[in-house]
């Protein structure tokens, strides 16, 4: 065995991953970053906050009104971003395997636009009638009705990847028209409310509001689905090979798209529609550490939370006083990126 590899082995159920050297580096690098940027998005506002001054506050040793603003204000702002970067980009690494496509991501199959569309019906229908903290519900449910209904005009003996990505995207279609029709034949609140969650934005979210109930989706599923990363590997290497070593292809694939929307779902439930980091994040990772997912899976959720923190930091500092959604940032970068992973691909094919 190489020197530059080593294995990785967690006994339970005899799961083992061989993780290089480059990939360790790359995933502490990444997560250095990450709490560099943390640090300084905490700290930049209409008050700036030095960054020892920000650490202070997070443990509690800083001044009272330092530690107001870092610990009630703007840290859980910080903290969701981390949150949905990290459940985007892991849904993305998923749906990209699986479907063997890099333009996959969960704006493709139907999982942001159900979610939205879920979103908007509640504006639509019940925003005067129960309490808005069943908005993540309805657009959580919109999620996984959407991509149900995806999976099931797409089977025909199987799923496969073409049918999948192709139906899934004149869904995600027909559910943004229908989105629109709601919003233009709704009263104007709701058409602020709508576009608001529409464009993707974490301004004003709370410890309450937003990380506690995300918090568990992200703990959670993304350790489950770096267990089941080998399987995103066969899965990746197409169903021939897939079934030769054993895999029960449409068994495995289901499951991982059901962690899949589970974890998009959820980023969307409580930042609105941030499209493209779901598409950005596993391909900036592909070109980091390679295609194995035993290092793709973590680097993939680092990578998108540090685009998530970016955009959100760009959002506030760029315009100031104006704070523009983050959702517009990632669209700006990720449909560049967009077309030209398209023009690669044309080029291979």
């Amino acid at each position: 065995m190489s020197h530059s590899h080593r294995y990785v082995t967690i006994r339970k159920k005899g799961f083992s991953y061989l993780i290089s050297k480059k990939s360790l580096i790359v995933s502490l690098f990444l997560l250095l970053a990450v709490i560099i940027v943390m640090i300084l998005s905490t700290g930049i506002g209409s008050i700036y906050i030095k960054p020892a001054e920000v650490v202070r506050a997070v443990f509690g040793y800083g001044t009272d009104p330092n530690t107001m603003i870092v610990r009630t204000l703007r840290l859980p702002r910080v903290i969701v971003a981390v949150l949905i970067g990290a459940s985007l980009g892991v849904a993305g690494a998923i749906l990209q395997g699986i479907v063997r496509n890099p333009l996959t991501s969960p704006d493709t199959i139907g999982t942001t636009g159900g979610a939205t569309l879920g979103a908007v019906s509640f504006f639509f229908f019940f925003s005067d009638k129960i309490s808005i903290h069943w908005l993540p519900v309805a657009a959580i449910i919109g999620a996984f009705a959407a991509t149900l209904l995806v999976y099931s005009l797409s089977w025909k003996n199987g799923i496969t990847p073409l049918r999948l990505v192709l139906i899934g995207t004149g869904l995600t279609a027909a559910m943004s028209a229908l989105s629109y029709l709601m919003l233009l034949s709704g009263p104007i609140i709701l058409a602020n409310q709508s576009l608001t969650f529409m464009t993707g934005s974490i301004y004003g979210v709370s410890w309450k509001k937003a990380v506690y109930p995300l918090l568990p989706w992200v703990v959670v599923l993304i350790p489950i689905i770096f267990l089941y990363a080998r399987h995103i590997t066969i899965q990746s290497l197409g169903e021939d090979i897939a079934r030769s070593v054993g895999s029960n292809v449409q068994r495995q694939r289901f499951l991982l798209i059901i962690l899949s929307v589970a974890l998009s779902g959820a980023a969307v439930a409580f930042g609105g529609a941030i499209n493209f980091i779901g598409l950005m994040a596993p391909h900036i990772s592909r070109k980091l550490v390679g295609p194995s997912f035993g290092a793709l899976i973590p680097v993939s959720a680092l990578t998108g939370s540090l685009l998530l923190l970016l955009a959100d930091l760009a959002g506030r500092f760029l315009f100031k006083p104006l704070d523009i959604p983050a959702g517009v940032f990632t669209a700006a970068i990720g449909a560049p990126i967009f077309i030209y992973v398209l023009y690669r691909s044309r080029n291979r094919g």
